[in-house]
């Protein structure tokens, strides 16, 4: 009865709830406890690369919020400092006179990785 059901299954995720069921019938049958932790009901779980890219896209989105900041001119020591972090690394300095060329160059780069 199992191979009909796995025959035809369409995806990876199917599979597995095939093979869980069938693992649970025979647990119920032969007596044996099974652990249902880690198993959501309803809902599948959020995958981990999924909620890795999430919090990506979140903290590009508040270092964009920032960088705005400090080019529309607010000098606010958090600003200086997350811009000087964004920075970190490269040859930029905020006193340059082409800093607001670099800052415009780096929030397009943050909103095309997000677009990605």
């Amino acid at each position: 009865m199992l191979v009909t059901y796995l025959e035809a299954s369409r995806d990876l995720c199917e599979t597995d709830s095939i093979l869980f069921g069938a693992a649970l019938a025979v647990c119920r049958i032969i007596g044996a406890k099974l652990s249902t932790a880690g198993r959501t009901t309803g809902q599948s779980a959020i995958p981990a690369w999924r909620t890795r890219i999430e919090e990506r896209i979140a903290k590009a989105r508040a270092l964009i919020g920032r960088l705005i900041c400090f080019r529309s001119g607010n000098t606010r020591p958090r600003i200086v400092s997350t811009v000087r972090m964004a920075f970190a690394g490269t040859n930029v300095s905020l006193s340059q006179p082409d800093i607001m060329q670099k800052l415009t160059e780096s929030i397009d780069d943050l909103k095309q990785r997000i677009a990605a």
